[in-house]
C-alpha cells in the first residue's frame, strides 16, 4: 500500500479510491453505491474491484447530487480532506449544473421547515372534515 501513486501504471480499486477521496464515509458504502449503479467510470457501469487509472472520468450520484470528476492521482489510503481534494478535479460543466440545482432547490423553498397549522388553520381543517 503506497498512499499516493508516483508512477502512472499503478491502479487502485474503484471502491477504495472513492473512500480515499472522501466521496463516501466507508468503503462498504462506496461498494454499495457502485453495486447500485450510482457510479460510472468512463461512461460505463463498473464493479467495486474495477481498476482506476489516472485520467479516468467518474460520474457519481449521491442523493440528488450529481458529480463528474476526473481522476488526477491515485491513493489507497484515506488521509486528510486537504489531501483528498488533490486526488480529483470536478469538471466545469458538473460544477455549474450542481450550483444551478442548488439555486433551484433554494428557490423552491425545499429547505424551509414545515409550517404547523395555527389555531385558525386547525379550525378550518376541522370544518372541512365535518362537511365531508
Amino acid at each position: 500500500m503506497t498512499g499516493q501513486a508516483a508512477n502512472p501504471d499503478q491502479v487502485v480499486r474503484a471502491d477504495v479510491w472513492l473512500w480515499a477521496a472522501r466521496f463516501f464515509k466507508t468503503r462498504s458504502l462506496a461498494k454499495q453505491a457502485i453495486d447500485g449503479g450510482k457510479i460510472e467510470v468512463n461512461g460505463a457501469g463498473c464493479k467495486p474491484a474495477r481498476a482506476l487509472h489516472v485520467g479516468d472520468t467518474l460520474r457519481i450520484s449521491r442523493g440528488e447530487e450529481r458529480l463528474e470528476v476526473g481522476v488526477l492521482a491515485l491513493s489507497d489510503k484515506r488521509g486528510p480532506a486537504s489531501v483528498a481534494v488533490t486526488l480529483y478535479e470536478e469538471t466545469q460543466a458538473s460544477r455549474t449544473a450542481r450550483e444551478a440545482a442548488r439555486e433551484q432547490h433554494k428557490l423552491l423553498g425545499a429547505n424551509a421547515p414545515p409550517k404547523r397549522p395555527d389555531k385558525q388553520a386547525r379550525r378550518d381543517l376541522r370544518r372541512l372534515k365535518d362537511k365531508l
